[in-house]
């Protein structure tokens, strides 16, 4: 008797999870096939694209991997990708703790706190391209430049700034880090505003400065936070296209072409959608030996 009321409360429980977990399975359904859509299905199709020669976009002989071979051995390839790789590591100088440091100044700021706020993350409400021309403006060469300008009415001569290959690079970083590291500062600040405000109070009643209070405080509460911050940041700079496109085409002699922006011309310059969709296979399958790779790297300093 006692064994039959076992056996009918574990199926009456049973059913129970299988009644919850089908609720929860078409709550999230909407969201499966969404995702499905906009995100594997294209991701699918780019692999099988890459994989055939085509005419537009209708597939007509299927080649294999001719594709990525054409791609590693296209003469543009290995400027794109060192590029993109310089991207990546200047971003990281100036780009990772430049809103750090900001946010780490305005938590400390007593008064215009609000001020400050809304003016950091000011540039983050101009469209992209409008940004990004107005610093191709900013940086022209010549006497028609904002900064030559600048430097003329100092008595200095016109520098070369994005004509100059060795500054292309840097030059185009920093105006990528004018625009989002206002919005990155808020993220920082809200994780700042967290921190347990006895632990700043304690420290300030022994003495501790401001470099001390960051140092043995902020940041190692942010940390975890700075961590993910860090790989979307590698992975937004890997794909870095629009800005070198506008503001120097790539040039001076593919000094800054990025790798996104060898995908744009072969889809849109040349029309060759195969390369395109076997370059952009190639940057998936990089950023995901990268993610997994930092992800392995900080999961054992942690441990």
């Amino acid at each position: 008797m006692v064994r039959a009321k076992k056996e009918k409360l574990q199926l009456k429980t049973k059913q129970g999870f299988r009644k919850k977990d089908l609720a929860g399975w078409l709550i999230m359904l909407p969201t499966i096939i969404l995702f499905a859509f906009f995100v594997w299905e294209p991701l699918l199709e780019s692999i099988r694209l890459s994989l055939y020669t085509a005419k537009g976009i209708r597939l007509e002989e299927f080649v294999g991997f001719d594709n990525y071979i054409r791609v590693f051995k296209h003469p543009d390839f290995v400027a794109a990708f060192a590029n993109t790789f310089k991207y990546i590591i200047w971003s990281l100088v100036i780009g990772f703790f430049t809103p750090i440091i900001m946010a780490v100044l305005i938590s400390e700021t007593v008064h215009f706190k609000s001020f400050f706020r809304v003016g950091v993350y000011f540039p983050n409400i101009m469209p992209g391209l409008a940004t990004v021309l107005m610093w191709r403006y900013f940086f022209s060469p010549g006497n028609t430049g904002v900064l030559n300008i600048l430097l003329e009415k100092i008595g200095a001569g016109p520098l070369l700034w994005l004509t100059n290959p060795k500054l292309t690079v840097p030059l185009i970083v920093i105006t990528m880090t004018w625009r989002g590291a206002g919005a990155t500062a808020l993220i920082y600040m809200a994780g700042i505003s967290n921190i347990n405000p006895e632990l700043y109070e304690a420290a300030t009643i022994d003495g501790a400065g401001i470099f001390q209070r960051m140092r043995f405080i902020t940041v190692p509460s942010i940390f975890a936070l700075g961590k993910t911050l860090l790989i979307l940041q590698i992975i937004a700079v890997f794909q870095i296209l629009y800005e070198p496109l506008v503001m120097t085409n790539g040039g001076p002699n593919n000094a800054s072409i990025s790798i996104m922006q060898l995908v744009y011309n072969y889809a849109f310059r040349d029309f060759n959608y195969p390369m395109a969709a076997a370059l952009s296979v190639i940057i998936c399958i990089i950023l995901v030996v990268l993610s997994g790779l930092y992800f392995k790297l900080t999961a054992s300093k942690e441990n």
